[in-house]
Protein backbone atom coordinates (compact mmCIF):
# COMPACT_ATOMS: atom_id res chain seq x y z
CA UNK A 1 0.00 0.00 0.00
CA UNK A 2 2.75 2.78 1.00
CA UNK A 3 4.60 1.55 -2.20
CA UNK A 4 1.22 2.30 -4.32
CA UNK A 5 1.22 5.44 -2.50
CA UNK A 6 4.59 6.07 -3.11
CA UNK A 7 4.42 5.66 -7.09
CA UNK A 8 0.84 7.68 -7.52
CA UNK A 9 2.64 10.52 -5.95
CA UNK A 10 6.00 10.05 -8.28
CA UNK A 11 3.60 10.00 -10.85
CA UNK A 12 1.71 13.09 -10.09
CA UNK A 13 4.75 14.82 -9.25
CA UNK A 14 6.28 13.85 -12.74
CA UNK A 15 2.66 14.89 -14.45
CA UNK A 16 2.14 18.30 -12.61
CA UNK A 17 6.15 19.09 -13.45
CA UNK A 18 5.18 17.58 -17.68
CA UNK A 19 1.77 19.77 -17.48
CA UNK A 20 3.54 23.10 -16.05
CA UNK A 21 6.60 22.64 -18.41
CA UNK A 22 4.31 22.39 -21.88
CA UNK A 23 1.76 25.29 -20.42
CA UNK A 24 5.28 27.65 -20.36
CA UNK A 25 6.21 26.81 -23.68
CA UNK A 26 2.66 27.65 -25.20
CA UNK A 27 2.65 31.03 -23.70
CA UNK A 28 2.55 33.72 -26.11
CA UNK A 29 6.22 35.13 -26.17
CA UNK A 30 6.67 38.81 -24.44
CA UNK A 31 5.98 41.69 -26.00
CA UNK A 32 9.59 42.60 -26.37
CA UNK A 33 9.79 38.79 -28.51
CA UNK A 34 6.41 39.47 -30.55
CA UNK A 35 7.85 43.18 -31.44
CA UNK A 36 11.33 42.33 -33.02
CA UNK A 37 12.63 43.41 -29.56
CA UNK A 38 10.57 46.32 -28.61
CA UNK A 39 7.68 46.68 -26.14
CA UNK A 40 4.79 47.23 -28.31
CA UNK A 41 4.07 46.78 -31.99
CA UNK A 42 3.16 50.70 -32.12
CA UNK A 43 7.21 51.34 -31.05
CA UNK A 44 8.43 48.57 -33.85
CA UNK A 45 6.66 50.04 -36.30
CA UNK A 46 8.31 53.63 -35.62
CA UNK A 47 12.11 52.10 -35.56
CA UNK A 48 11.06 50.15 -39.03
CA UNK A 49 9.61 53.69 -40.17
CA UNK A 50 13.09 55.17 -38.91
CA UNK A 51 15.58 52.69 -40.19
CA UNK A 52 13.79 52.07 -43.48
CA UNK A 53 14.57 56.15 -44.26
CA UNK A 54 11.00 57.17 -44.60
CA UNK A 55 11.59 60.58 -43.58
CA UNK A 56 14.19 61.13 -45.94
CA UNK A 57 11.29 61.97 -48.31
CA UNK A 58 8.08 62.25 -46.44
CA UNK A 59 8.47 64.71 -43.71
CA UNK A 60 9.48 68.17 -45.23
CA UNK A 61 13.18 69.13 -44.08
CA UNK A 62 13.06 72.67 -41.93
CA UNK A 63 16.66 74.58 -43.36
CA UNK A 64 16.05 77.11 -40.64
CA UNK A 65 17.02 74.75 -37.91
CA UNK A 66 20.74 73.28 -40.02
CA UNK A 67 22.82 70.64 -38.16
CA UNK A 68 26.25 69.51 -39.35
CA UNK A 69 24.55 67.02 -41.14
CA UNK A 70 22.39 68.75 -42.94
CA UNK A 71 18.63 70.38 -42.25
CA UNK A 72 16.90 69.03 -39.32
CA UNK A 73 13.44 67.51 -39.75
CA UNK A 74 10.04 69.62 -39.48
CA UNK A 75 8.87 68.41 -36.57
CA UNK A 76 5.28 69.77 -36.98
CA UNK A 77 5.22 67.78 -40.12
CA UNK A 78 6.57 65.09 -39.68
CA UNK A 79 5.49 62.30 -42.19
CA UNK A 80 3.35 64.45 -44.00
CA UNK A 81 4.55 64.58 -47.43
CA UNK A 82 4.59 67.18 -50.21
CA UNK A 83 3.98 70.81 -48.74
CA UNK A 84 3.57 73.00 -51.41
CA UNK A 85 7.68 73.86 -52.02
CA UNK A 86 7.98 75.44 -55.55
CA UNK A 87 9.48 72.93 -58.02
CA UNK A 88 12.86 74.51 -59.02
CA UNK A 89 12.43 76.70 -62.42
CA UNK A 90 14.44 74.72 -64.86
CA UNK A 91 14.14 72.74 -68.06
CA UNK A 92 12.23 70.11 -66.63
CA UNK A 93 12.77 67.89 -70.18
CA UNK A 94 16.68 68.27 -69.27
CA UNK A 95 16.18 67.17 -66.10
CA UNK A 96 14.23 64.73 -66.69
CA UNK A 97 16.94 63.32 -69.40
CA UNK A 98 19.85 63.88 -67.38
CA UNK A 99 18.30 62.59 -64.28
CA UNK A 100 16.39 64.16 -61.43
CA UNK A 101 16.35 67.13 -58.84
CA UNK A 102 14.35 67.70 -55.88
CA UNK A 103 12.45 70.38 -54.05
CA UNK A 104 14.55 72.29 -51.48
CA UNK A 105 12.29 70.29 -48.96
CA UNK A 106 13.22 67.00 -50.24
CA UNK A 107 9.29 66.05 -50.85
CA UNK A 108 9.17 66.06 -54.17
CA UNK A 109 10.93 64.60 -57.53
CA UNK A 110 11.62 65.51 -61.45
CA UNK A 111 12.81 62.77 -63.24
CA UNK A 112 11.92 60.66 -66.21
CA UNK A 113 8.73 59.80 -65.18
CA UNK A 114 7.80 63.60 -64.86
CA UNK A 115 7.01 65.03 -60.77
CA UNK A 116 6.10 63.15 -58.05
CA UNK A 117 4.92 64.50 -54.78
CA UNK A 118 5.65 61.87 -51.60
CA UNK A 119 2.55 61.34 -50.03
CA UNK A 120 1.32 62.20 -46.59
CA UNK A 121 1.67 59.20 -44.64
CA UNK A 122 0.30 60.47 -41.08
CA UNK A 123 -2.99 59.25 -39.57
CA UNK A 124 -5.23 62.31 -41.29
CA UNK A 125 -7.70 61.59 -43.65
CA UNK A 126 -5.76 63.23 -46.66
CA UNK A 127 -3.23 60.99 -45.19
CA UNK A 128 -3.33 56.89 -44.59
CA UNK A 129 -6.17 57.91 -41.79
CA UNK A 130 -9.22 55.92 -43.76
CA UNK A 131 -6.82 53.13 -45.11
CA UNK A 132 -6.98 49.30 -44.30
CA UNK A 133 -3.96 47.15 -43.08
CA UNK A 134 -4.48 44.97 -45.97
CA UNK A 135 -4.37 48.35 -48.46
CA UNK A 136 -0.88 49.33 -46.68
CA UNK A 137 0.32 46.03 -47.08
CA UNK A 138 -0.91 45.92 -51.24
CA UNK A 139 0.67 49.22 -51.54
CA UNK A 140 4.07 48.42 -50.54
CA UNK A 141 3.93 44.64 -51.94
CA UNK A 142 2.90 45.36 -55.40
CA UNK A 143 3.34 49.36 -56.03
CA UNK A 144 0.11 50.33 -55.72
CA UNK A 145 -1.18 53.99 -55.37
CA UNK A 146 -3.44 54.63 -52.26
CA UNK A 147 -3.08 50.55 -51.93
CA UNK A 148 -5.86 49.41 -54.41
CA UNK A 149 -5.20 47.01 -57.44
CA UNK A 150 -6.40 49.11 -60.21
CA UNK A 151 -4.79 52.42 -58.84
CA UNK A 152 -1.46 53.38 -60.79
CA UNK A 153 2.00 52.36 -59.82
CA UNK A 154 4.03 53.82 -57.33
CA UNK A 155 6.79 56.39 -58.69
CA UNK A 156 10.08 57.10 -58.17
CA UNK A 157 12.10 57.72 -55.51
CA UNK A 158 9.62 55.65 -53.88
CA UNK A 159 11.69 52.24 -53.18
CA UNK A 160 8.65 50.06 -52.62
CA UNK A 161 10.40 47.11 -54.41
CA UNK A 162 12.62 47.07 -51.37
CA UNK A 163 10.33 47.39 -49.07
CA UNK A 164 8.18 44.97 -50.69
CA UNK A 165 10.64 42.40 -48.78
CA UNK A 166 9.76 43.12 -45.16
CA UNK A 167 7.69 40.26 -43.70
CA UNK A 168 3.72 40.48 -42.82
CA UNK A 169 4.86 41.43 -38.89
CA UNK A 170 6.73 44.37 -40.28
CA UNK A 171 4.41 45.95 -42.51
CA UNK A 172 1.61 45.53 -40.04
CA UNK A 173 4.44 47.56 -37.18
CA UNK A 174 4.64 50.00 -39.63
CA UNK A 175 1.01 50.60 -40.66
CA UNK A 176 0.36 50.46 -36.89
CA UNK A 177 2.66 53.15 -35.86
CA UNK A 178 1.67 55.27 -38.89
CA UNK A 179 -1.99 54.88 -37.90
CA UNK A 180 -1.03 56.32 -34.29
CA UNK A 181 1.00 59.35 -35.75
CA UNK A 182 -0.42 62.87 -34.61
CA UNK A 183 -2.55 63.67 -38.28
CA UNK A 184 -1.84 66.56 -40.60
CA UNK A 185 -4.08 67.92 -43.19
CA UNK A 186 -2.39 67.54 -46.32
CA UNK A 187 -3.76 67.03 -49.87
CA UNK A 188 -0.85 65.98 -52.15
CA UNK A 189 -1.51 66.81 -55.89
CA UNK A 190 -1.53 64.27 -58.42
CA UNK A 191 2.22 63.54 -60.28
CA UNK A 192 3.02 65.51 -63.58
CA UNK A 193 3.00 63.74 -66.35
CA UNK A 194 7.24 64.25 -68.19
CA UNK A 195 7.63 66.81 -70.31
CA UNK A 196 7.59 66.05 -74.09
Amino acid sequence: MKSTIALLMIVFSFSFLLVNCSDSKNERPGAKEAYGGFESQVKWGEHLVTIGACHDCHTPKDFTKMTPLGPDLDSVNLLAGYMGTPIPDVNRKEAQEKGYLTTSDLTSFVGPWGVSFTANLTSDSTGIGAWKEEQFILAIREGKYKGLATNRSLLPPMSWPMYRNMTDDELKAVFAYLKSTKPVKNVVPPPQPPVQ
